[in-house]
């Protein structure tokens, strides 16, 4: 950026980016929730992971192309913003219409609304933490984000559980055995995506090109074409540190991703004894993994500012290393155990790699990368993160 970007006080950074809260409400609902509901509709557990490509292959395609068009788009409203905004108007149409489901087909077509829309908002997101940023501060900035995660995907998790202990049957279904809380966590969910990135975008906007900036925009070629040849150029021209972030992307992506797939069947069958969706049993077990992602959401939101201080004595590559083990560990334990209150033993450390994972690789891949391709450097970079997920579903 051509203007000098001023140094932000801690709760303007918050506020900044108060919409990942939104965001992440949303991505924390399809974690904990998509796997049963089409299960609820009649898919058998072999098939969930391709059920489920909407969310890799929307981040394969989506995010790189937002990302270079986000970088050379002028507008009254800002480079991100407008995709800010696309995306979050059609993540909460997602969201609202998912509960209401009545076929696989139905569910699949909207997952794929729902992850455009979330994908059009990620991306540009993180660019614009950096563009607005000093670089001193985006340390914080990117862990800020991380922490949101946490207590975004925390409510999401618990807010079934929420609803049940104030009395709502979980066992009450809707005529395509959906349970009635999903609807009301789903509609919870549209809400706070759009008013939270709005607020964030109101309060904290892009600062001003300079007129460098808008020179280089307007001399850039236009066109689908030049922008996929933008794309090839970056990837061709990667900086050495963000190839080495690809590499340990392949692997933490693909135990996450599996993780996510089928952690609610794992605790049905050991702690629960069932593997039939329909029953009692397996509603308990999917309350039951929402309480368990709970805590270890909750702790990835504490553990991201105890990070900082940590960050920056030893570099985020060691730290994040530690985090990566930790949640490894804890998922090997999680499978073996066969009583509930145990399951939030191995839940610490997943968070810990959790609350690592959202933010330490951007920290890392913002100082590595030019300012002028921030947007789609971060675009390749989510394609680091749903290739993992492909192969896993293949």
């Amino acid at each position: 950026m051509g203007h000098e970007r001023p140094m932000l006080p801690y709760w303007r950074i918050l506020e900044m980016n108060l919409g990942f809260l939104g965001l992440q409400f949303s991505f924390g609902l399809q974690q904990g929730n998509m796997g049963p509901i089409y299960s609820y509709l009649g898919a058998d557990e072999a098939s969930l992971p391709i059920l489920s490509l909407a969310g890799p292959l929307t981040g394969l395609l989506v995010q790189p192309l937002v990302g270079a068009l986000s970088d050379r788009t002028q507008s009254r409203w800002g480079r991100r913003t407008p995709y800010f905004i696309a995306g979050a108007i059609t993540c909460a149409i997602g969201l609202l219409l998912m509960p209401f489901s009545s076929s696989l087909l139905m569910a699949v077509s909207l997952l794929w609304l729902l992850d455009a829309g979330n994908n059009i908002t990620m991306e540009p997101y993180r660019a614009y933490v950096s563009d607005r940023l000093q670089p001193a501060q985006r340390q914080f900035g990117f862990l800020s984000q991380s922490a949101f995660t946490g207590l975004a995907q925390m409510l999401a998790y618990l807010t079934p559980s929420i609803l049940v202990s104030l009395g709502m049957n979980q066992d009450l279904v809707d005529a395509h055995r959906i349970p009635y809380t999903v609807h009301v966590v789903f509609a919870v969910g549209a809400v706070l995506s759009l008013t939270t990135i709005l607020w964030s975008v109101l309060r904290v906007p892009e600062l001003p090109l300079s007129a460098e900036e808008r020179q280089r925009i307007a001399a850039a070629p236009r066109g689908i074409g030049a922008t996929l040849a933008e794309i090839g150029g970056a990837i061709r021209d990667m900086p050495t540190a963000m190839r080495q972030l690809g590499l340990m992307s392949l692997f933490q992506w693909a135990g996450m991703y599996g993780y996510w797939t089928y952690v609610t069947y794992s605790i049905g069958r050991t702690v629960y004894a069932t593997s039939d969706p329909q029953s009692s049993a397996f509603h308990s077990a999917v309350l039951a993994n929402g309480e368990v992602a709970a805590l270890y959401n909750a702790v990835a939101f504490v553990i991201a500012f105890a990070m900082v201080p940590l960050v920056r004595r030893l570099g985020p590559a060691k730290v994040h290393a530690a985090c990566l083990a930790l949640g490894g560990i804890g998922m090997i334990a999680l499978t073996q155990i066969t009583h509930k209150a145990m399951l939030f033993v191995p839940a610490v450390g997943i968070g810990f790699a959790w609350g690592s994972i959202m933010g330490n690789p951007y920290a890392i891949l913002a100082s590595s990368i030019p300012p002028t391709r921030t947007g789609v450097y971060m675009g390749i970079f989510n394609m680091m993160i749903v290739i993992p997920m492909l192969l896993f579903s293949i």
